[in-house]
């Protein structure tokens, strides 16, 4: 199999279903001649030309407006948001929109839609390029919440969601986009929406992670007796997975790069809490960001969580 970074395995999923599939089409800024800017839909305005492939004016409440009416008459678009930090504008055509229609017409409509969106830190660009705001969508009945943590889940939970009958944004770490390649499968496979793995057998401590936080944690919990869950989806999560290792293990430690307070990882331990809180050997703790706006490029290190802020919270729960 062929060993690919991130931005080639999501240009693969979109090649390879375009060709299988000729009601997908992909709209969003500067995404047909340019190809992106992170050249991740590069090629595809060459293979499949303008009618399917389309430059969109700079306006993301009109991209998501017109992706959402492609979609409920029957059309399969992804539409991309050129930085999560963008998708403010187009949060009430997400929210009131999309998330909506099949509650909205009695289930005589859908709305398969793929939003797909660079986020997160890392790669030190200006404001609003480095968001990590997911728990605002996760909060979102009717949306899904998709995140990959390297080059082979891209491949298949973009598949998955691009098939999905209703709407799912795919959050794509920045950082992993060229930092890692793995052997990546041609042809046809898809992840399971709504299903975490684990990517790291172990008995004394969960440690819960996704996107690039996945990486660091795999690196902090080297020599412990830790199991890594990569969560992939984050709405709905796999709850059964998770509480099925805490109860294992005992601990739980969540790392996530969004700001500490009401992110994902606060409905995780509530939901550890009122479930398995019998099982529980000591506290849930968090590694988050702290509760400021994202840092310009100098601070960027000390904001998001490090491999020894991950490694501490694991030492403690383990001493506790």
């Amino acid at each position: 199999m062929p060993q690919l970074n991130m931005v080639q395995a999501i240009n693969l999923a979109l090649r390879e279903e375009m060709a299988r599939d000729n009601r997908l089409v992909v709209l969003g800024e500067d995404v047909g001649r340019d190809g992106g800017v992170f050249r991740v839909t590069e090629g595809l305005f060459e293979q499949f030309g303008g009618e399917r492939v389309m430059d969109t004016p700079l306006s993301e409440s009109a991209i998501a407006g017109a992706a959402i009416g492609m979609a409920v008459c029957g059309m399969r678009p992804v539409a991309e948001i050129q930085f999560m930090g963008f998708i403010y504008a187009a949060f009430d055509q997400l929210v009131a929109h999309a998330a909506r229609i099949r509650t909205r017409s009695r289930g005589r409509f859908t709305c398969p839609l793929v939003i797909r969106t660079p986020y997160g830190g890392g790669i030190k660009a200006p404001e609003l390029h480095e968001e990590s705001t997911e728990a605002l969508f996760c909060h979102v009945p009717g949306l899904k919440v998709v995140v990959p943590s390297g080059p082979y889940s891209a491949k298949g939970l973009l598949l998955a969601a691009i098939r999905d009958p209703d709407p799912v944004l795919f959050l794509e770490p920045t950082r992993l986009y060229r930092l890692v390649k793995e052997e990546v499968p041609e042809g046809d496979y898809t992840l399971p929406l709504g299903t975490a793995r684990i990517v790291r057998q172990g008995g004394a401590v969960t440690v819960v992670a996704w996107g690039s936080m996945l990486q660091r944690t795999i690196q902090a919990v080297e020599g412990y007796d830790a199991e890594v869950i990569d969560l992939m989806t984050l709405a709905p999560f796999d709850w059964e997975t998770l509480l099925a290792s805490v109860r294992k293990t005992g601990r739980l430690v969540i790392v996530h790069e969004a700001p500490l307070t009401c992110g994902l990882g606060a409905e995780i331990a509530a939901t550890v809490a009122e479930e398995a809180i019998l099982h529980l050997r000591g506290p849930v703790l968090r590694v988050a960001a702290p509760d400021v706006p994202v840092p310009l490029a100098r601070l960027m290190d000390r904001y998001l969580p490090s491999v020894e802020r991950i490694q501490a919270a694991v030492k403690e729960v383990l001493t506790y």
